[in-house]
């Protein structure tokens, strides 16, 4: 997931189940080391609960990472991951954790700085701050995980295909059950497309790039040229009968059977400050 989401606290909030998340981080961020051993001190006191800061704007307060990775990618050129494992926020109660009572906890993961020589287009790459839910990553996982992230915009442009294109969010469904009937149609339709790209000829539109040869056609030009290649395809499936539609409820008389609405909410604004919080339960 990008900067803008919590991926912290979703972590907190899914932490018994068997799934690992990944986001990135602003450059900017403030973080924590692990606690280091306690030391006996006879003056007695309570020990740290957090170690040293990570400031990732700063390179010496980096410590030694415990995994580097260097790889050669086709697109980016080499790629260099480095990885410190139970890296932490300090969190206070504000925010997303001001209605959580008692002590806040702890939540270690992996923090993994990718560098790599170039975008696509040569351009330059500043270096990326991404954060695992898993601890004790190994070599072979810090890059499984930036793989997994470098491949989010590939997703985010399968979705919008989803929703433009495909018209996945276009009817109004009530009932679940209707909406995942209505998905696997969508993810069904679009099988089709990939399976027809290379019976499909490319239909561009006069201010459209030509497709360079070897690249392969995009699902959407691939849904232009689809009713060409529609004729010649067998289809195990019958010839429609004529039909007409039914007569439907008659007219003044009442539906029966109305539709369950369901109330949209309504966003409660957050006190901002702990203080704020008690008043507003007293």
């Amino acid at each position: 997931m990008d900067a803008g989401y919590d991926v912290m606290r979703l972590a907190w909030v899914l932490r018994d189940l068997p799934v690992e998340l990944v986001g990135r981080l602003r450059s900017d961020r403030v973080l924590r080391l692990p606690k280091p051993p306690r030391v006996y001190d006879p003056k007695g006191g309570r020990p740290p609960k957090h170690g040293p800061e990570f400031r990732l704007a700063k390179p010496e307060t980096w410590p030694e990472p415990a995994a580097v990775t260097l790889n050669d990618t086709p697109r980016y050129g080499k790629a260099e991951a480095r990885a410190w494992d139970r890296v932490h926020p300090r969190l206070t109660h504000r925010s997303a954790w001001i209605d959580l009572d008692g002590e806040l906890p702890l939540v270690e993961g992996t923090l993994i700085r990718l560098k790599v020589d170039h975008l696509p287009g040569d351009r330059d790459a500043p270096p990326v701050w991404l954060w695992s839910s898993a601890t004790g990553a190994t070599p072979d996982d810090v890059d499984f995980v930036w793989s997994c992230y470098l491949r989010r915009f590939d997703l985010e442009h399968a979705f919008r295909l989803f929703k433009q294109s495909l018209g996945w969010t276009r009817p109004r469904l009530r009932d679940p059950r209707a909406a995942d009937r209505w998905t696997w149609l969508v993810i069904a339709a679009h099988t089709q497309l990939r399976l027809a790209l290379p019976l499909t000829a490319d239909r561009r539109k006069p201010w459209e790039k030509t497709t360079r040869p070897g690249t392969a056609l995009t699902p959407t030009r691939v849904r232009r040229g689809f009713r060409n290649i529609r004729p010649h395809l067998g289809s195990p499936a019958r010839a429609p009968k004529p039909t007409r539609p039914g007569p439907g409820r008659p007219p003044g008389s009442k539906n029966r059977h109305p539709a369950t609405r369901y109330d949209v909410g309504k966003t409660v604004k957050r006190p901002e400050t702990l203080i704020a919080l008690r008043d507003s339960r007293r």
